[in-house]
């Protein structure tokens, strides 16, 4: 499904570029998969920490109020990496994939649009125990987001 994505931004000339924490990049490395991904893929950075978040240009005051546990924090990291790549659609993924047994764990998914400055967001309740597989659900989920832009 990926790949369908990646041709349908090719075809429609649309640029993407993406700021991950927890899934450590690998949403841009499943694009970089895919052949002549690179006609749309801009620019991507992992910014596992706060402080990369900021130096990207997260609002540290948005961290401070909301955590990088936030969904207030996914659309900033999205808008931040479309703009400093000027890429048409900025991403940004920041979340817990897994915790401790007392907390709450779920990933914040933003996708941001500089042509309409219009922001689609959704939340991924984690269940799963593995890294691994929560990281490909957190994908899926992506993909399924996407695909409700264009409706």
């Amino acid at each position: 499904m990926l790949e369908e994505l990646v041709r349908y931004l090719i075809a429609n000339h649309i640029s993407i570029s993406t700021m991950e924490s927890c899934t450590g990049g690998l949403l841009a490395s499943l694009i970089t998969d895919i052949p002549d991904a690179s006609t749309i893929l801009k620019f991507s950075a992992v910014t596992y920490s706060t402080e990369y978040k900021i130096k990207m240009g997260v609002k540290k005051e948005l961290i401070d109020k909301y955590t990088v546990y936030s969904m207030e924090v996914a659309k900033d990291m999205a808008k931040s990496i479309s703009l400093f790549a000027g890429s048409r659609l900025g991403v940004g993924i920041t979340g817990k994939l897994t915790s401790n047994l007392d907390e709450e764990k779920g990933v914040y998914l933003a996708i941001y649009d500089s042509c309409t400055n219009k922001y689609y967001t959704k939340y991924v309740d984690i269940v799963n125990k593995n890294r691994k597989d929560n990281k490909l659900e957190v994908i899926e989920s992506f993909i399924e987001l996407f695909n409700s832009t264009k409706d």
